[in-house]
């Protein structure tokens, strides 16, 4: 039974490393604050998310305490990130950084453009 909580442990712990890895590379590489924001939300959650359920394993399966505050910690960490990265997005689009030139499409651009005209009605009455 031990061998096999060592390798769970250990395998967790491992693919978090790798994600975490995967997201520096990501934010180092990647040519704009929009495709830096993805790699930052999407890989860095899993990978803190996969090195805290190791730990949480570690204790639960090796220490024999149930750890319930990195239990929540996952899940607050699991409901934050993606929405604070979806955010960082947005607010970076909304104060006017430009995409790269290889961006394909701006599904945004109509949505705020209607929603400037709806402003400007409602200042002016």
């Amino acid at each position: 039974m031990i061998i096999l909580a060592n390798i769970l442990i250990v395998l967790t712990i491992t693919v978090g490393t790798i994600f975490t890895i995967v997201t520096m590379i990501g934010i180092l590489r990647l040519p704009d604050v929009y495709t830096r924001a993805h790699a930052a939300s999407k890989s860095a959650t899993l990978g803190v998310l996969s090195i805290l359920l190791g730990v949480f394993f570690h204790f639960w399966l090796n220490e024999g305490h149930f750890s319930i505050q990195l239990l929540l910690g996952i899940v607050f960490l699991f409901i934050t990130s993606p929405i604070g990265g979806h955010l960082m997005g947005r607010a970076a689009y909304m104060s006017g950084v430009k995409p790269t030139e290889m961006t394909v499409g701006d599904d945004l651009k109509e949505a705020v453009e209607e929603a400037k005209k709806k402003n400007m009605a409602k200042l002016k009455d």
